[in-house]
């Protein structure tokens, strides 16, 4: 399969085929027994080694990615197990584009690079929050993400607007979560369409990401991204071909919300 430009050289990272599994025997001892705490051990340790050299030196693409393969890993290794299908749609766009997906959890920031970076350049809109976020906010700030407030949707729209068109001018991909907070449920009402709105002023494609992360549960108080594991709970991203914004761009943003409702329905599975 043809890799257009990767960041990071694609035997480090084992998503060449169009499709991953995680092999059956991932899980270690210690993860199948206690996956909670041995994720929470190694999270921890991947975010203060990967901040700790963020904040310190020049932090590339290619490190991003092998950091977001270790999270992927400890995942495994704790007892989840991953899907993902469709991989090979992201060589479908010669160029960047606007990967628009679906937000449950804190899980998808931290793996989505190692699925897209290998094959072009990509960073996040991201909420302005996780740029104070401690070790990992030198992570964040290294691959110039855009910031919005959450609270102020006209100057979040000009925002991604003006900060998209810049990073995609330059070759840099973005992925953006249009809900307004992480949920479990899709709402057609919080799924804006800011993404397609960047794509069509920018003139690039959209793909759309379905995904299912709510085996990484949601956390209490201070610990709100460090929730429990749900082992049980298979991990999957889809990623859809790519669409090409025409006229207003209220197709597209119809088929991209279609698409993840329908793969969302698909993963549903049967009340314990």
């Amino acid at each position: 399969m043809r890799i257009s430009s990767p960041a990071c050289p694609p035997a480090a990272i084992p998503f060449a085929a169009d499709a991953y599994a995680t092999p059956p025997d991932a899980a270690t001892a210690w993860g199948r027994r206690f996956p909670s705490l041995v994720f929470r051990l190694k999270i921890l340790s991947i975010i203060r080694d990967a901040g700790g050299r963020a904040a310190c030196a020049p932090y590339s693409g290619e490190m991003w990615a092998r950091d977001s393969l270790r999270v992927l890993r400890a995942l495994e290794e704790s007892g989840c197990s991953l899907r993902v299908e469709g991989l090979d749609n992201m060589d479908r766009a010669p160029g960047p584009c606007v990967f628009i997906g679906n937000h449950m959890s804190t899980l998808e920031t931290f793996v989505l690079p190692a699925l897209i970076q290998p094959r072009r350049e990509v960073t996040f809109v991201v909420k302005q929050s996780l740029l104070r976020t401690p070790w990992f906010r030198f992570v964040l700030q290294s691959r110039r993400p855009i910031a919005v407030s959450r609270d102020n949707a006209r100057r979040d729209l000009a925002a991604v607007l003006e900060g998209g068109q810049d990073r995609l001018a330059r070759g840099i991909s973005l992925i953006i979560f249009p809900q307004s907070t992480r949920s479990f449920r899709l709402d057609p009402e919080q799924f804006n369409s800011i993404g397609v709105k960047l794509a069509r002023k920018a003139g690039v494609p959209v793909i759309p990401v379905a995904l299912r992360t709510d085996a990484w549960a949601a956390g209490l108080l201070w610990f709100k991204d460090f929730g429990p594991l749900r082992p049980e709970r298979t991990i999957r991203f889809r990623f859809g071909a790519p669409l090409a914004v025409g006229g207003t761009g209220k197709a597209e943003q119809a088929r991209v919300y279609a698409f993840i409702e329908s793969c969302l329905r698909e993963w549903e599975e049967p009340a314990a």
